[in-house]
């Protein structure tokens, strides 16, 4: 999930600063595009209600505002995430960019207020979005440009449901709107992966108690299966980073570095098309075409996939309850930042290293 934390003050004093800073322009249009998303808001409770609206869109909104009661219910921070609508006009929300040496799995990162430090960044503007990964590219960097259909403010701000973010799938839906509120819960500040990962646990983990409780047994299995192919995923990447990581450290020169991720890249080929992709219960894996090596790219990949293990781990020794699950986390990373959280959650779930 892409952050925005935009606060009034960034609106004063630009003056000619909006000429001169590429930063202020960036953060103008990003408060641009926050005010308008704003002003188009309109409530779900009385869209879900209005026949104007297309019933299918009527039954999803309605999803929603269960699945928001639901996060009440579990103690998560609701706040007013999720009870407004907003129709972006257009299906790709942003794109959001991330980069990394060709030979090491090294995020670059930009520093924002409030939230620290971010593995990405994401445009409302198509055109400086591939203006900057093209300079990142002429530089050496692996880049990573991808589509984004939402952000949170961290309930800075009552975040709408997207048009860009509503989907059919009503397993998906209601995970979605579990894993946003659970940014609201709970955010280690500098700690993406770590802030994501812990997402995606409550973004399932609770969508399967939910479809459980409303006696929908296919929809509770596939939010289990879903949550345990992230799981499986988790692990294959590391594996893949692991080997990348043995060869980067060995310092080879440019013929060996592209042998080297010629050679890891067949390798991840092979495990998604045989042992991992066999794994797999509601993901789909055929024949794969040939993909290079990106390190941006398997950073974006692994943001939500980093040591899902743990978590999942803190989940059982918290009697499978996402609300006390989620309580002692909030607990435990009290004061914590950046890498730190991370070591704190594995000591916890009884892991020394």
């Amino acid at each position: 999930m892409v952050f925005f934390v935009m606060v009034a003050a960034l609106f004063a004093g630009y003056g000619t600063a909006y000429l001169a800073s590429n930063d202020v322009r960036y953060l103008t249009r990003a408060g641009l595009e926050e005010t308008r998303i704003l002003k188009s808001r309109q409530p779900i409770g009385r869209m879900a209600r209005d026949s104007a609206v297309a019933p299918e869109v009527r039954r999803s909104l309605r999803l929603v505002l269960d699945a928001r009661d639901y996060a009440a219910r579990l103690g998560l921070e609701a706040k007013e995430t999720y009870t407004t609508y907003a129709d972006v006009g257009r299906d790709t929300l942003l794109l959001v960019l991330q980069a990394a040496p060709r030979d090491c799995i090294c995020p670059y990162t930009w520093k924002y207020p409030v939230v620290g430090r971010i593995p990405y960044k994401g445009f409302f503007d198509a055109g400086a979005a591939r203006r900057e990964e093209a300079s990142f590219a002429a530089r050496g960097f692996d880049t990573y440009l991808r589509p984004s259909g939402a952000f949170s403010t961290l309930g800075w701000f009552n975040d709408p449901l997207l048009s860009t973010a509503l989907t059919p799938d009503s397993v998906e839906l209601a995970a979605t709107v579990f894993h946003e509120i659970a940014h609201n819960t709970l955010y280690v500040k500098s700690a993406t992966p770590f802030n994501e990962s812990f997402a995606q646990l409550v973004g399932y983990r609770s969508a399967e108690a939910f479809f459980k409780q409303r006696g929908d047994s296919a929809g509770a299995t596939q939010a289990a299966d879903r949550w345990h192919d992230e799981m499986v995923l988790a692990d294959y990447y590391a594996a893949l980073v692991t080997r990348l990581d043995t060869l980067y450290a060995a310092k080879p020169d440019s013929a060996k570095l592209e042998q080297g991720r010629r050679e890891a890249a067949a390798w991840a080929r092979a495990e998604l098309e045989g042992p991992v992709g066999h794994q797999l219960r509601t993901l789909r894996v055929g024949r794969l075409s040939d993909r290079p090596i990106n390190n941006a790219r398997l950073i974006g990949a692994r943001i939500y996939r980093t040591r899902l293990d743990l978590f999942e781990r803190w989940y059982q020794q918290h009697g499978q309850d996402i609300r006390r699950s989620v309580s002692a986390l909030k607990e435990l990373m009290a004061g914590a930042e950046g890498d730190s959280a991370y070591a704190r959650l594995a000591r916890a779930v009884g892991e020394h290293r």
